[in-house]
């Protein structure tokens, strides 16, 4: 492991070197791409010399213990030996952790779209509890939520949402919330009692920067019309709503949120590259399955994830087999304590896949 962290320690004082070049610092994309990689192996490096350390701990109090006569001094030895070694084993493990590759994408902002699934007006409803959920999820992480264009359901809640979230790792954390959400409840429409199954899609996309995605504007077609639904007058009235058709992918994004034409492109465009993205990254791991077919982070999104049994006060993630009867605290947004457990059995997997890592 040290020999590891060797190696780390050489790449970090180089990258140290690099940050400062004034020829690094005008080239934005890859002083963004240098920052991100000073700011992992500054972790690795943080604890590697406490891991260092601590062997010099242990070293010395086993020389102390062989040569030194005084009862007094190989006392406290063993004492400096028993300290050092307690904190060893849990230290390498989370270097261990810090060892697995990173997915570059997790760093990104994201783009989320909650679609009504089977379950009509019901399902509807359900979507806008997701929403709600991961308003209260961002706002509690202080994380920032935008909406940019929403389908309000007949009943209530949305037939569909496409909201961005920015802030620290975004994607490195919510990219587990991608698949089938179901739900299981008497809904409000319902007379006789009975329990239906409703279900909404998520889908997180890693929000694609201008050097991410090449995009030929000559092959967007950009349509301007009124705004629909509530707004207030200058909304409804002017020409500030944009449709954006990709022509080469048939790819078409709306967005009517900002009274502002030229906000409202901006952030359509934000949602057309993340979306051209997210296809090229799908093609890239169709092509690469076999690294990334571990059970949580293969972004199979047709899967059913998680049911949220309102009879039972039950949430149950699929993927990993977790059950917790804490539904109405869940629904309002602690979901950190799913997410931690999708995180743990992730690594666990990658660390399974990279025994040669240390």
């Amino acid at each position: 492991m040290l020999e590891k962290i060797q190696i780390i320690k050489q790449r970090f004082d180089e990258i140290n070197d690099l940050i400062i070049q004034p020829d690094i610092i005008s080239d934005q994309k890859r002083y963004i791409k240098l920052n991100k990689e000073y700011k992992d192996l500054k972790k690795v490096v943080d604890k590697g010399l406490l891991y260092e350390s601590l062997l010099n701990n242990i070293n010395e109090a086993n020389e102390i213990m062989a040569e030194e006569d005084d009862a007094e001094m190989v006392e406290m030895a063993k004492l400096q030996l028993e300290e050092a070694k307690e904190k060893l084993a849990p230290l390498e493990d989370e270097i261990k952790f810090l060892l697995i590759p990173k997915d570059p994408d997790d760093a990104k902002n994201i783009v989320v779209e909650v679609r009504a699934g089977t379950g009509g007006d019901e399902a509807s409803i359900f979507a806008g509890d997701l929403y709600r959920m991961y308003s209260k999820y961002c706002s509690d992480k202080s994380w920032k939520v935008d909406v940019v264009s929403l389908n309000e359901g007949t009943s209530g809640g949305f037939k569909e949402i496409i909201f961005e979230v920015s802030g620290e790792d975004v994607y490195g954390t919510m990219k587990f919330e991608a698949g089938v959400h179901r739900v299981q409840r008497v809904p409000q429409t319902e007379t006789q009692g009975r329990v239906h199954t409703s279900a909404a899609t998520v889908m997180v996309l890693p929000e694609a920067e201008e050097f991410d995605v090449e995009l030929d504007m000559t092959e967007v077609r950009i349509e301007r019309t009124t705004s629909t639904g509530p707004g207030g007058q200058s909304v409804n009235t002017t020409y500030s709503a944009i449709k954006l058709h990709h022509e080469p992918t048939g790819m078409i994004v709306s967005c009517q949120d900002q009274k502002s034409s030229h906000k409202n492109l901006e952030k359509a465009l934000k949602v057309l590259r993340s979306r051209l993205y997210e296809m090229e990254l799908a093609k890239k791991q169709a092509a690469d399955s076999e690294k990334r077919k571990s059970m949580v982070s293969s972004g199979d999104r047709s899967a059913k994830i998680r049911t949220y049994n309102y009879p039972q006060g039950r949430v149950t993630d699929h993927r990993i087999g977790l059950t917790l009867y804490d539904l109405s605290n869940i629904i309002n947004g602690d979901v950190q304590k799913i997410i931690d457990e999708l995180m743990l059995a992730e690594n666990t997997e990658l660390l399974k896949a990279n025994d040669d890592v240390i």
